[in-house]
């Protein structure tokens, strides 16, 4: 089979993975919090024969950090923060953290997430308040008041850059490395009554999406051009 062939098919397999990313990027384009997946292409290089041959890796998935859109709800239980901390959550699957800012108060007085996960405190504890001692007051550091009592505070953690992220349920993340809770309260602020929407750019992937539609039905073109050259060649080579 010759080295064409391998390049065009290492081409649609790799058009054919960022093809799928964008489509679930679209999907989530108005989930709040949600970070887009990218993916970073390398080319391999084949040591075999007397020139060297650049094939298309499938690439490497990773996890947008940029910030998505933050609009006001005027919702005492919303919040969304201004830098690049993310909020604790109690799941299933231990830890993980969102930029999901749609908070609510369960009747045993535990805040939680729209998904009903417990929302964490520094410490690492699920946050409780009083469901019955009137509304929160969140402040810019996650201090939650009732009244004029301090009854808690949301957590505000850093992940590392190195960390991988593995995506868990709607928005959340789970890195491979311990998330530190946050000390720097000026890169760091939790405004009250705002959520964060997704970071996908809907114009941005759509562009993507019409070119990368375009380099995978080249890619199929070139493939069966390779073919048809192979099968003229056996013809012409053949038995007269």
């Amino acid at each position: 089979m010759s080295n064409g062939l391998y390049v065009a098919l290492s081409a649609q397999m790799a058009t054919e993975k960022r093809l799928t990313t964008i489509a679930n990027n679209v999907a989530n384009m108005n989930t709040p919090g949600y970070r887009a997946e990218e993916i970073k292409f390398e080319s391999i290089m084949s040591e075999n024969g007397a020139k060297d041959v650049a094939f298309s890796s499938i690439g490497e998935s990773y996890t947008s950090r940029k910030a998505g859109s933050v609009t006001y709800t005027n919702s005492p239980n919303d919040v969304a923060i201004e830098g690049p901390a993310w909020l604790a959550i109690q799941t299933p699957a231990g830890v993980a953290y969102t930029r999901d800012g749609r908070l609510n108060v369960t009747a045993e007085g535990r805040v939680v997430t729209v998904n009903n996960y417990s929302v964490l405190d520094q410490g690492g504890a699920a946050v409780l308040v009083n469901p019955d001692a009137g509304a929160l007051k969140i402040g810019t550091d996650g201090t939650l008041t009732q009244g004029t009592n301090q009854v808690g505070t949301i957590g505000m953690f850093d992940i590392s850059p190195m960390a991988k992220l593995t995506r868990y349920d709607n928005s959340a993340v789970i890195p491979d490395r311990p998330a530190t809770a946050v000390v720097d309260y000026n890169s760091n602020v939790m405004r009250q009554g705002y959520v964060e929407g997704s970071n996908v750019d809907p114009i941005m992937e759509m562009t993507r999406l019409i070119t990368v539609q375009r380099a995978f039905e080249s890619a199929a073109s070139a493939i069966s051009e390779q073919e048809t050259t192979s099968v003229d060649s056996i013809r012409a080579l053949g038995p007269q």
